[in-house]
């Protein structure tokens, strides 16, 4: 494994689940960074952490961890609902944030976030990984490069009964705590509010890198058999029409995927749970040539991939190839504006949108 000379110093914070399936093997991965340091509440959490992944410092305070001066950017692995408030205090001291997604959970905290972030010299990130998905990635250049005028544009998640029968098998044995820091009541009682948050979130990021600003949406949403599932109709900025669908849980394989057309050709995808590494199976036509590309991404470690992108913004200037600021709230009103169309079965503009998911 090559690494740069000048490596990115991050600070994870949150030894939960995500980092540990995640963020602590990517940073030791990527080309162009290191996992400097480790941070959770959770004195235990933190020191079986720092046995199995070495970083040089290791925090039980936030605080002290971002008085650290040589610690360049941090991970935010936390609850949905403090992903906010410790993103303006990582600005405040300077660092550098990759936020895992959603940005918030509510669009007015988002707003804060943003002016933070564009008063200040920091780079803000959001962890939606699929971005640098190999094949999602072709995909957008193909559409920005090739296709011309959009028309229309479909995207479907369809998480599986057996999903995490499978994605147990790939991950690691997670390690908890008892004193582990949580949000007030358990955020997994309003199943269709955590659905939206973690699951939609990928699915609307997708939408928007794929078809671009949406403007409207109209959802409706049903809970049959335990299960939930949300038909949404999109209206983008450019006057192309979309249609994106959620199911949770099908009895069947997990599938996500998307189909857009356009002036000038077409492309239909397919992506993996991310946990295999295994880019998206994308077949782009273009009319002009009269081909077919199908891209082989060899290596599709998102999670990596997302963290290096992240460091060459930093260290070398490079444009943001992942969400930032403006990227995570756009997608926190599209998951409002569904929330509410599904409540009152009606039509409703982002511009309007306002209030938490």
């Amino acid at each position: 494994m090559h690494k740069e000379s000048r490596l990115l110093r991050i600070g994870v914070l949150g030894c939960g689940p995500i980092a540990q399936f995640a963020h602590f093997d990517a940073c030791r991965k990527a080309r162009n960074a290191e996992l400097y340091a480790i941070c959770d509440a959770a004195e235990d959490l933190v020191a079986r952490m720092a046995a199995i992944h070495a970083p040089l410092a290791s925090y039980t305070s936030y605080d002290a961890m971002l008085a650290d001066p040589n610690i360049d950017a941090v991970i935010i692995a936390t609850a949905d609902q403090f992903h906010v408030p410790l993103c303006l205090r990582a600005i405040t001291a300077g660092k550098h944030v990759l936020v895992e997604k959603p940005l918030g959970v509510s669009v007015e905290e988002c707003l804060t976030l943003q002016a933070a972030v564009d008063s200040g010299g920091c780079v803000l990130q959001v962890g939606n990984n699929r971005r640098f998905d190999p094949g999602i990635a072709f995909a957008a250049r193909f559409i920005r490069e090739e296709l011309g005028a959009l028309i229309g544009m479909k995207g479907w998640y369809y998480d599986s009964t057996e999903r995490y029968t499978m994605t147990d098998n790939l991950q690691p044995i997670p390690l908890l705590s008892a004193t582990a820091r949580r949000p007030a009541g358990n955020p997994k009682d309003d199943r269709p509010r955590y659905f939206l948050l973690t699951h939609a979130s990928h699915l609307v990021d997708t939408a928007r890198l794929l078809g671009g600003p949406i403007v409207g949406v109209r959802a409706r949403r049903v809970a049959m058999f335990g299960a939930y599932s949300w038909f949404v109709s999109l209206t983008f900025a450019s006057g192309a029409l979309g249609h994106i669908d959620m199911t949770i849980a099908i009895r069947g394989d997990f599938e996500e995927g998307f189909q857009i057309h356009g002036e000038f050709g077409s492309v239909r995808g397919r992506a993996h749970l991310p946990w295999y590494h295994k880019a998206a199976d994308v077949e782009c036509y273009s009319a002009r040539s009269g081909l077919f590309q199908r891209p082989l991404g060899a290596d599709a470690y998102s999670y990596k991939l997302q963290i290096e992108g992240f460091a060459d913004t930093i260290l070398h200037g490079r444009p943001q190839q992942g969400a930032g600021v403006a990227d995570g709230l756009e997608a926190v009103r599209t998951l409002v504006a569904i929330a509410r169309s599904a409540e009152n079965d009606s039509y409703v503009k982002l511009a309007d949108a306002a209030g938490a998911v």
